[in-house]
């Protein structure tokens, strides 16, 4: 898969020879930027093979070292390569540069896994590319001539930064990813650009603030990195980067079958929400077969100053323990807003500890969250713990709450912290170590309710990945598109197959009335309906009106009987970018589940992971509409729709008796009648 030349350049291929090629023959892959100065080539002096058994598994190792002098530079270069047993199409690369001249070297940037990724017959790359900015642009995109993508993993925006450290170019028949495996966030990039519309360039980087000074026999260590080679689309590349990563040490959650539930949400009251509007919305939901209740932003008194605002609820912290326990009283499970790390000025917080509590710019000016008018608590100080668990206290034991949903895009990562007095030695342990908070709330927060669902909704951001290891529910986080919705859950069923993904509320999908996305994807539905009517002082209308009511109904029916978002997604059978009708699959209880989307579909429909020995019934059960019986070996059959097709493919039975059972059955018995 990977080859080390003479210089020490690397090329990759895929061992079942492709008709075009992965790459352009070997490439300075990993090399380094002094000045204007690129220092690339080393020349090869020893190499090494060797066996190797550890956490990760059974492997080989091989090692190259090489010298480069020229114009009074001269560098050892160290590079490791690993290839696991377990996974066979990634190698490990772990690099290190010694300087072995008389006075220090300005290295302005480093770079490795640099490869031309050449195209095949399409005129179109697919790819996944994990950075966030305050875009909220699509995760999976595609990829053509002229196209620059930064894919910077520190903050990009004043409140947007973080994401999943992979990029992945793929077509038709090969994908190749590049990332890193640090065992936590690391402030680096990687790009993906396509200026020859022969290939695209992908690499792992990072270039320096300011030059690092390698000193005399000194060395610099590289972060371990890697190229991965697969088959389909992302889905593949990030199941295997994230099964990598837990083999590393990255600790990720199991959600508990409350996480499973659907849920509505106050915010279709917005800020000035009522209580009296909020319980008279509970029989409702409750009669539409919803199991969670959220009340969101507006009922504190500041970010950071988490009690309940007397101005609005006159009985203070009393009135939010007795709006608990009326949803509790209808049945339902109650979850709390809340934008963790968020300081508001003038707060008693903020006036008594300010330098003991907040992150500070290098300027030492306290950093600004745009979205929310406040400023971010340091991860690093003790007291953003013992406060935040002072407010967890209040959630759950004074209160009562069942669950969090934690808000806010600032939350997905944060910069360096030159607060001294928090931190005097690494400014960028702040990022590092901001997942270790979230774990703690997660740990805090599950060991006061067995079932409690901790919700991390980073509003647009592509996930930090490390961040999973203090959540239990992700969530599609202000999608801008059913296409978001449902290219998000693509991915967080790869990062966490364990993991409830949410769809977030209706509302926010096309046409504001999509649960097919959500649902034909996995997702736990949603909604912000008001009813009886809205808020005057709500910007929008979210009003339940009897012929919503039909369809919300229908809907969330369908869902409480199928819990499809229980199911096994089988991510690996359909190309999100290449495959058309786009294509979802889930199985439960031995049974397949087909989502086919597009804008307008005529024509033939390929169903991939039948067994070709079997006959089946195709059934379009949001429709109650049998579409077609295919005999063994047939795996196509016609349809038209707009929008979505939602189908169950089960086996085809034998028996008068199962046939004249399904005939009485109707719409939602479908699943005594097949097996």
């Amino acid at each position: 898969m990977v080859k080390v030349d003479a210089n020490m350049r690397t090329a990759v291929d895929a061992a079942e020879k492709p008709a075009q090629p992965v790459s352009f023959g070997n490439n300075p892959s990993e090399y380094l930027v002094v000045g204007k100065r690129m220092i690339s080539d080393f020349k090869l002096i020893s190499s090494s093979e060797k066996a190797i058994d550890d956490k990760i598994g059974r492997g080989k190792l091989y090692e190259f070292v090489g010298n480069y002098e020229r114009n009074g530079i001269k560098l050892e270069k160290h590079l490791i390569i690993k290839i696991y047993s377990d996974f066979p199409d990634m190698a490990l690369f772990d690099v290190s540069y010694i300087n072995k001249s008389n006075s220090a070297i300005s290295i302005k940037k480093w770079i490795n896994n640099y490869y031309r990724f050449r195209q095949n017959n399409d005129t179109v790359f697919w790819s996944f590319q994990g950075q966030s900015t305050e875009a909220r642009a699509d995760w999976i995109l595609p990829v053509k001539q002229g196209f620059y993508q930064r894919n910077y993993m520190g903050m990009n925006n004043s409140d947007y930064g973080g994401g999943v450290p992979v990029s992945d170019v793929w077509r038709r028949d090969i994908g190749l990813a590049v990332g890193h495996t640090s065992l936590h966030p690391e402030l680096l990039s990687i790009p993906v650009e396509m200026d020859n519309p022969d290939f695209a360039e992908v690499a792992v980087e990072k270039t320096y603030k300011e030059a690092y000074e390698l000193k005399p026999d000194d060395d610099l260590s590289i972060p371990e990195t890697f190229v991965l080679l697969h088959h389909g689309d992302a889905y593949n590349a990030l199941r295997e980067f994230s099964q990598l990563m837990i083999k590393k040490g990255v600790k990720l959650t199991k959600s508990p079958a409350s996480a499973y539930e659907p849920v509505w949400c106050a915010w279709g009251y917005e800020r000035k929400f009522t209580e009296k509007e909020v319980i008279g919305t509970l029989p409702k939901v409750k009669e539409l077969g919803i199991k969670w209740a959220v009340i969101d932003d507006g009922y504190q008194i500041g970010e950071g100053d988490w009690n309940v605002n007397p101005k609005r609820f006159p009985q203070g912290n009393a009135m939010m323990k007795h709006l608990v326990s009326k949803i509790h009283e209808n049945g339902l499970k109650a979850k709390l807003w809340w934008a963790p790390l968020a300081l508001d000025p003038c707060t008693p917080l903020w006036n008594n500890n300010y330098h003991d509590i907040l992150l500070f710019n290098e300027d030492t000016s306290p950093r600004f969250i745009t979205w929310w008018d406040a400023y971010y608590m340091s991860p690093l100080s003790d007291l953003t713990y013992s406060e935040t668990g002072k407010v967890l206290d209040m959630f759950f034991d004074q209160w009562g709450f069942d669950g969090l949903k934690m808000d806010g895009q600032h939350q997905n990562d944060v910069p360096p912290d030159y607060n001294w007095k928090i931190n005097n030695d690494n400014p960028e342990s702040a990022p590092q170590k901001l997942p270790e908070f979230f774990e703690m709330v997660y740990n805090k927060g599950m060991a006061k309710k067995k079932d409690a669902v901790i919700e991390n909704c980073p509003c647009g951001c592509c996930i930090n990945y490390y961040n999973l290891q203090g959540m239990n529910q992700a969530v599609s986080s202000d999608p801008v598109s059913s296409w978001q919705i449902r290219l998000k859950g693509k991915v967080y069923h790869a990062l966490n197959p364990q993991l409830a993904y949410y769809g977030d509320h209706v509302e926010l999908s096309d046409h504001g009335s999509d649960f097919a996305s959500s649902f034909g994807v996995g997702a736990v539905l949603g909604t912000k309906f008001t009813w009886p009517k809205d808020n005057p002082y709500a910007e929008g209308s979210y009003l339940l009106t009897p012929e919503k009511e039909k369809v919300w109904k229908k809907w969330f029916g369908l869902y409480n009987k199928m819990r499809l978002s229980k199911g096994t997604y089988l991510g690996g059978l359909y190309d999100i970018g290449f495959d058309k009708p786009e294509t979802h699959v889930i199985k439960k209880d031995g049974v397949l589940y087909y989502a086919f989307y597009a804008d307008n579909w005529k024509g033939d429909i390929v169903l991939k992971g039948l067994d070709k020995t079997k006959s089946y019934r195709v059934y379009d059960y949001v429709n109650d509409k049998l579409l077609a019986i295919l005999n063994p070996g047939e795996q196509t059959f016609s349809a038209s729709f707009e929008g979505s097709l939602l189908i169950v493919v089960s086996k085809q039975l034998q028996t008068i008796f199962q046939k004249q059972a399904h005939q009485r059955c109707g719409l939602f018995l479908w699943a005594c009648c097949f097996c």
